[in-house]
């Protein structure tokens, strides 16, 4: 946290710039941590996270990494499709749902 309370957040070039300064510097993480006002864990973190990712390494606030993206995608998917399969098989009413269909078009009342 900083000195105010609220946590701080680095940009990627702070971070690559840190992560360099060890590994091409040749210096301790310990005295680059200290220099810069961080803790050792986390620039040890951000050096894990630059060597396993690479270029995708930080993607930034709120976003995730592609693997991540595509994986919510497909379980959002397979989800639907469970839903899809579950109505079709005839499921539907007997997980509880009172019509034999979802409202998927709200204006009507009858199909």
């Amino acid at each position: 946290m900083g000195e105010d309370g609220r946590r701080r957040s680095f940009d990627r070039a702070f971070k690559e710039e840190a992560v360099c300064l060890v590994t091409y510097g040749g210096r301790r993480v310990s005295e680059v941590a200290r220099e810069l006002g961080i803790n050792a864990n986390q620039l040890h973190r951000w050096k894990r996270q630059l060597t396993e990712a690479g270029d995708s390494a930080f993607p930034g606030k709120g976003r995730m990494s592609s693997d991540q993206e595509e994986l919510g995608r497909l379980r959002k998917e397979n989800a639907d499709l469970r839903e899809e399969r579950d109505i079709l098989k005839g499921d539907w009413i007997r997980k509880g749902n009172s019509s034999p269909m979802p409202r998927l078009y709200p204006c009507v009342t009858k199909l």
